[in-house]
């Protein structure tokens, strides 16, 4: 079993910088694939950025490439650092790790798969 805790998030001009952080614990793993996706009211819940814990490997949503960075800071602990952050980012982030998702199935366009969520962390960002 995996527990997962985030936090971070909050409140934001345009422009402006957060930063989420998602600490797993339960049953240790030697990897995970480990998602950031987030849902805004009445739409579904999509894709921003991942990480594959074995090989480095990143990728991102296109609206998150070049501001967002997914890391992992430290012994389970990963994050996601937002910059220039822009009021359609306004949304609920969920953190996702998953020790069992690998190649294709560790991707930021397949959320159903995860079977681990974080709580959720909100972020607002005005304009």
């Amino acid at each position: 079993l995996v527990h997962v805790a985030q936090s971070g998030g909050g409140s934001v001009q345009a422009g402006g910088s957060l930063a989420l952080s998602c600490v797993v614990s339960g049953d240790r793993y030697s990897r995970y694939c480990v998602g950031w996706f987030r849902q805004a009211p009445g739409k579904e819940r999509e894709g921003v950025a991942i990480i594959d814990t074995s090989k480095g490997r990143t990728d991102y949503s296109n609206s998150a490439k070049t501001r967002f960075t997914i890391f992992e800071s430290a012994n389970n602990t990963f994050n996601l650092q937002m910059n220039n952050l822009k009021p359609e980012d306004t949304a609920m982030y969920y953190c996702a790790p998953d020790p069992a998702l690998y190649g294709g199935d560790c991707s930021i366009s397949r959320p159903l798969i995860f079977r681990y969520w974080g709580q959720g962390t909100q972020v607002t960002v005005s304009s």
